[in-house]
């Protein structure tokens, strides 16, 4: 069922998004805008001027209006940069998130893909993947199925849903708020 309502009465509602790393540290941490949730999954986002805080407790400002994926049961979410930012799509690499009821936290595995707005896909991090496998002691299942999700992704970033055309509606909603 879609459910792309995020007003409901209620005014808007928030879902704290928090990566966190394999043994359990906080990565990065944003109190997002709850867009809706549709076949692909749950989409949030963030105004720009909003904050999101790193790993090292330090706060950093959002420059530009942005939407998050996160889809169910996979290994994998997506934030969609809105124009001008270099970086059109950027997938972080993760273990299946787990939902609450106005929470979403994923453990962050170090790969991510990057779509520039020229076209460019890059895989960032291999190199911190591989250090983490020995520091935090990835099973060898988390290493493969991380590095089969990345492998795909990096392929089919560019020709498959939702990094076609699906987050433009979220997009479109995130951008309503600041018009």
């Amino acid at each position: 069922m879609e459910d792309r309502g995020w007003w409901g009465g209620e005014g808007i509602r928030t879902v704290r998004t928090l990566f966190r790393k394999y043994d359990g540290q906080p990565h990065r941490l944003v109190e997002a805008i709850r867009l809706g949730e549709d076949e692909h999954g749950l989409w949030v986002g963030s105004l720009p001027g909003s904050q999101g805080q790193r790993a090292d407790g330090s706060w950093k400002s959002i420059d530009y209006h942005r939407v998050r994926l996160f889809p169910r049961g996979q290994w994998w979410s997506a934030l969609f940069n809105d124009t001008p930012h270099q970086t059109a799509i950027y997938c972080d690499i993760t273990m299946p998130p787990e939902f609450g009821v106005d929470s979403v936290t994923a453990v962050d595995l170090d790969l991510d893909i990057r779509l520039l707005r020229d076209g460019t896909v890059k895989v960032m991090d291999e190199d911190e993947f591989h250090e983490h496998q020995v520091r935090y002691d990835y099973p060898p299942q988390v290493v493969a199925t991380a590095q089969a999700v990345c492998d795909h992704l990096a392929a089919t970033i560019t020709t498959t849903e939702p990094f076609l055309t699906a987050y433009k509606p979220y997009l479109e909603q995130i951008r309503s708020l600041t018009a």
